[in-house]
């Protein structure tokens, strides 16, 4: 008799995260640049702060989810971070 078990499946769960950004005027170039400390290399810029705020968003969200395709493919080969 054959007692194999199916995974139980994946649930999906919404995490509301805040994170820190530093935001830099720059008036040689006018607008503004940031970067967020906890997630290294994620840096963007916008002419206003508004703009700044929305491309933030989007880097970060760009940044999670290459972390989480580069875990996914590090799983799948077996391999530590």
């Amino acid at each position: 008799m054959n007692h194999a078990t199916t995974p139980a499946p994946c649930i999906a769960v919404d995490v509301a995260v805040i994170l820190t950004a530093v935001v830099r005027p720059e008036p040689d170039a006018g607008g503004y640049s940031a970067s967020i400390p906890a997630l290294p290399g994620c840096h963007t810029q916008g002419e206003t702060l508004d703009e700044v705020r929305a491309n933030l968003r989007e880097a970060a969200e760009g940044w999670l989810a290459v972390a989480h395709d580069d875990a996914l493919a590090r799983d799948a080969a077996g391999t530590a971070p």
